[in-house]
C-alpha cells in the first residue's frame, strides 16, 4: 500500500491514496493553518472508527441482523509531552435495528476488536483501547 502526501501551503496538505481518492489535511488557524480539513491525529480515530465499522457490519450482515445503522464513537486521549500521542482510545459501537441480538452484536465487535481491524492492531500497545457496545432496536 502506497500514498502520497503533497504540501500545498501553510499547513495545508493533500494525502492521495492508492485507490484514487483524496482528503485534505490541515491545522488550526491559531497554529498557522486555515482549517480547511481534519487533523492527521483525528483521521487516525477516523481511520479507527471505519475499519472496525466494516467488520462489525460485515460480521453483523452475515449473522443475518437486520440492521438499519450503525454509529461508531472514538475518542482519544493524547499525552501532554511530545510526541503527544494518544495514550487511551474509547470506541463505542452504537447498533441501530429490528430484533438486534445482543449475542450477535457483542461477538461481532469481540471479533474486530481482537482479531480483524488492522489500525487497531497496529495502535495496540501505544494506547489502551477501550470498547463498549449500545443496541437501540427500532
Amino acid at each position: 500500500m502506497n500514498v502520497k502526501v503533497t504540501y500545498v501551503k501553510g499547513l495545508q496538505f493533500v494525502g492521495d491514496a492508492e485507490s484514487g481518492h483524496a482528503m485534505i489535511m490541515d491545522g488550526d488557524k491559531s497554529v498557522g493553518g486555515e482549517n480547511t480539513g481534519p487533523r492527521p491525529m483525528e483521521l487516525l480515530l477516523i481511520a479507527a472508527g471505519g475499519c472496525s465499522g466494516m467488520d462489525v457490519i460485515s460480521i453483523l450482515n452475515k449473522k443475518r441482523q437486520d440492521v438499519t445503522g450503525l454509529e461508531i464513537n472514538v475518542s482519544g486521549k493524547k499525552a501532554e509531552e511530545y510526541p503527544k500521542k494518544f495514550t487511551e482510545i474509547t470506541v463505542e459501537f452504537i447498533v441501530k435495528g429490528r430484533k438486534i441480538e445482543e449475542s450477535a452484536v457483542k461477538r461481532a465487535v469481540e471479533l474486530s476488536m481482537t482479531k480483524y481491524c488492522s489500525v487497531k492492531a497496529t495502535l495496540e500497545g501505544t494506547a489502551k483501547i477501550n470498547y463498549s457496545f449500545k443496541i437501540l432496536q427500532e
